[in-house]
């Protein structure tokens, strides 16, 4: 029996409105792939791809009931790491401008770190972080000790 490779290639969020959604992270000024189409959209990312598809054709395919997730926090959350606190504020910025909403300001953490949370237009959680002992590679690769 092989081992799961400890690796992430793609993170798929389900969404309601896939056009709306897609349209929000073109607005972030993220790359989108032409190998979509009408049902999926595809992101590049510095680390794994980022993936649009319908909420219940994705429930579909995994086999499990689609739930409707409007206010309900999921347990799930992605980050995007920057080196800087002015970057945690500049891409909190960009995300609200391109139709996010900013739902928790950018502060210091506990740990020592500066971070604020954003949803995107589905309600999915974002948060922009900068963790002085973590850095970002010129590719965009968290390095961790």
């Amino acid at each position: 029996m092989s081992p799961v490779p400890a690796r992430i290639t793609c993170v798929t969020l389900g969404v309601a409105d896939l056009a709306r959604a897609t349209a929000f992270y073109e607005a972030l000024g993220w790359e989108r792939s032409p190998a979509g189409g009408d049902t999926v959209s595809f992101f590049r990312t510095a680390g794994p791809m980022l993936a649009l598809f319908g909420r219940d054709d994705l429930a579909a395919d995994a086999t499990v009931p689609s739930t409707p997730r409007a206010g309900m926090f999921t347990g799930v959350t992605l980050a995007v790491n920057v080196m800087t606190d002015a970057e945690v504020d500049d891409a909190l910025a960009g995300a609200a401008a391109a139709g996010a909403t900013i739902v928790k300001p950018a502060a210091r953490t506990d740990y020592g770190g500066y971070s604020g949370y954003f949803a995107d237009p589905e309600g999915n959680l974002w948060e922009v972080v900068c963790v002085s002992a973590f850095a970002v590679d010129d590719a965009g690769h968290i390095v961790i000790p």
